[in-house]
């Protein structure tokens, strides 16, 4: 009898606000930064580098616009993002 074996996580994704990251995103169009911050009840400063690694990971593009104050990003999930999420969704499920 072949023991069982747990399914390898994605590292990335299986962390607490990355993984709210990519759920709320999943399911919009798009959400700018202080949208996720407020969803997601992050700090600015530890959004900011959750959407970085997810970002350089592929699973992010983050459109920036404007300069100091008035500056916006926008965040939308990549088709390579939402492959992950549902590879991790299927992991945690076997």
């Amino acid at each position: 009898m072949t023991p069982f074996k747990f399914p390898v996580i994605n590292p990335l994704l299986h962390n607490e606000l990355r993984l709210k990251i990519m759920v709320a995103l999943d399911s919009l169009e798009s959400a700018n930064f202080m949208y996720l911050c407020e969803i997601t009840d992050a700090t600015r400063g530890n959004l900011s580098c959750q959407i970085t690694m997810l970002k350089e990971a592929g699973y992010l593009q983050v459109d920036k616009s404007g300069s100091g104050p008035t500056a916006r990003s926008v965040c939308r999930i990549t088709h390579l993002g939402i492959e992950a999420l549902k590879a991790y969704e299927q992991g945690l499920r076997r």
